[in-house]
């Protein structure tokens, strides 16, 4: 139930990041919930390979070259799923920051309650 939950949120977040940017467009909201599947099994699978390959230049930027990842992903995910489009990798990062901080604010709000 948890995993349903942040694919929702993440979905809530790139649909609010295609509506704030002016490069960034979705078609509807079956591509949103897509995406944002696209985007958790990216960061599940891919992400932390990446992460592991790229640790010299992540230590040498101090840690800024996980936003270049990041906006890698978000690249990725419009390449995978056609109705989502982001125009350059400005707009991707971007996208990548807002879905970040939309996700962690929505998290706390509907987070575990254990």
């Amino acid at each position: 139930m948890g995993f349903i939950i942040k694919v929702l949120i993440t979905a809530v977040a790139v649909y609010l990041a295609a509506y704030l940017l002016p490069g960034v467009n979705i078609t509807d909201v079956k591509t949103t919930i897509i995406v944002a599947l696209v985007l958790a099994l990216l960061n599940t699978f891919i992400k932390p390979i990446l992460v592991i390959l790229t640790i010299p230049i992540t230590l040498i930027t101090l840690g800024l070259f996980l936003l270049v990842i990041n906006a890698l992903m978000v690249k990725w995910a419009a390449s995978l799923v056609s109705g989502f489009t982001v125009d350059g990798w400005f707009s991707a990062l971007l996208v990548s920051l807002i879905v970040t901080v939309v996700s962690y604010i929505l998290n706390a709000f509907v987070g575990d309650r254990d």
